[in-house]
């Protein structure tokens, strides 16, 4: 299986680095190939410029900095997101990378008339969540997982109608120990090559 890992995080000796490296071992354990996307390591511009937002509904962006992150999802058969839950959502850099890369001819087709977008990401199969979140797990429930919902849901729906998703969350993290940090990254092998 064809893997695109995206990774979010701007601070290079995180824990979420440890999930990254995890999460890229136990995908090579399991024979398949995978590509990472480090999106604070290429310096990823998240912002969608007046101009790229006036032609967004026409056609697929023209943006030259895109053109590899659009054929990494034509690529990729599964896609794992590795990020931080920040105000109980996606980091600004991951939300812009959304915004920007999953557009119209990439991602999805606009009907010309009344009706449904078209997904066109139909050849994923698979979509894994791994975070790492502040709140105990109670509280990010009362929330409402909105970082969790915009991928495993909205992004999911563009997918293969059959897309399965997995989500792993290490609650708490401010409070973490060195046991639980452990403890999740075993959780993230062992899910992982299960998926």
């Amino acid at each position: 299986m064809k893997v695109l890992v995206v990774y979010c995080h701007p601070v290079p000796e995180s824990f979420c680095a440890s999930v990254r490296d995890t999460a890229l071992e136990a995908i090579a354990a399991k024979g398949s190939e995978a590509r990472l996307v480090d999106l604070y390591a290429e310096n990823f511009d998240p912002v969608m410029r007046d101009g790229e937002r006036r032609e967004y509904n026409d056609r697929a962006p023209t943006d030259p900095a895109l053109a590899a992150h659009i054929e990494h999802l034509k690529w990729a058969e599964a896609i794992v997101f590795v990020y931080p839950t920040w105000w109980y959502g996606l980091p600004a850099m991951l939300k812009g990378w959304l915004d920007r890369v999953w557009a119209t001819d990439v991602a999805f087709q606009l009907p010309k008339g009344p009706g449904p977008i078209r997904p066109l990401m139909t050849h994923v199969s698979k979509i894994a969540v791994i975070t790492t979140c502040g709140a105990p797990r109670w509280w990010s429930h009362a929330v409402g997982h909105p970082g969790r919902k915009t991928i495993l849901r909205g992004i999911r729906s563009l997918c293969g109608w059959r897309c399965r998703t997995l989500f792993l969350a290490h609650y708490l993290m401010d409070k973490s120990t060195p046991e639980t940090r452990a403890a999740f990254l075993r959780k993230v092998r062992r899910k992982l090559e299960a998926f």
